[in-house]
């Protein structure tokens, strides 16, 4: 049986998270607040809007994914290929071995303080639409981008709000709900962050991926080289999160199972739609962690 492991990004919620991993998560908690400068257990117990916050929803989730895989590990568990989505990269990336979990957690609070200084543009997902209408629509429209390809009938527009409420008007989708973000994640409006971002990611020290990882730039070609990875995660702060064709490569490549590690279950709800014969287990408590 062929196993993936994957991790959520900043479309879950960690809201009530996290006391059920105070005992065994202690450790990785106190450098949390060390690190962060605020407590990761007060933040998922606290209000939605303060969680719902860049700065604060990016650092939650990578903890609470960690110490969820750590207890899976020292079960004896291991995946055969590793992604994320999005920030679920970066603990794809810890789970492989690349980064341990301090610089992966110092990247994350980077990368979220950059993300949430940019404004001016904004994120909407759109639900039950044509493909082909809304692929026709975007390459006459300026100033929007496909930020997340989740699935057939599941992506994510970002860019300026009046061009994305133009392709919704044009394509007329089942449903179309704005995003709470601060910003147009995953565009070319995130150009300035990223270029500062990547000079952060040139300072860290990469090893090679235990197992191998796919990433969202490049969704059909999982690898073990540091280097590459490095690179690749270099791109993703602009480029488009590819998940439908994480899902379609879990599904050609002979993946049984795929084990969604974290907070929610919405990688585990994609997957289910676009690569229906591989078997689902989600993990975002201790009880379940304890049970797999």
């Amino acid at each position: 049986m062929a196993i993936a492991w994957v991790f959520p990004g900043q479309g879950s919620q960690a809201v009530g998270m996290g006391l059920d991993l105070l005992e065994v998560g202690q450790e990785k908690l106190a450098q949390a607040e060390q690190i962060l400068g605020w407590s990761v257990l007060e933040k998922c117990q606290g209000e939605i809007a303060e969680l719902s916050k860049t700065e604060y929803t990016q650092p939650c989730l990578y903890v609470v994914s960690a110490i969820l895989l750590d207890i899976l590990k020292a079960k004896g568990k291991a995946p055969d290929l590793v992604a994320g989505h999005s920030l679920g990269e970066y603990t794809a990336l810890y789970c492989a071995g690349v980064l341990d979990y301090v610089t992966g957690l110092e990247l994350v609070k980077a990368r979220s303080l950059l993300m949430a200084e940019v404004s001016g543009g904004a994120m909407r997902v759109l639900m039950g639409f044509d493909r082909s209408k809304l692929e026709a629509i975007m390459a006459e429209t300026d100033e929007v981008v496909l930020a997340n390809d989740n699935s057939a009938d599941q992506v994510v527009l970002s860019g300026v709000p009046e061009a994305i409420q133009t392709v919704c008007d044009r394509l007329k989708p089942k449903r179309a709900l704005p995003l709470a973000v601060s910003g147009a994640f995953h565009s070319p409006m995130m150009a300035g962050a990223a270029d500062q971002f990547a000079e952060l990611l040139s300072q860290v020290k990469w090893q090679d991926a235990q197992v191998p990882v796919l990433s969202n730039v490049e969704p059909n070609d999982a690898t073990t080289s540091g280097q590459i990875l490095r690179d690749r995660l270099k791109q993703q702060m602009t480029s488009p999160v590819r998940w439908r064709e994480i899902c379609q490569y879990l599904s050609t490549e002979g993946y049984t199972q795929a084990v969604e590690v974290g907070a929610g279950k919405v990688l585990t709800g994609l997957i289910k739609r676009a690569a229906p014969g591989v078997q689902l287990v989600n993990i975002s408590t201790l009880e379940q962690a304890n049970a797999f």
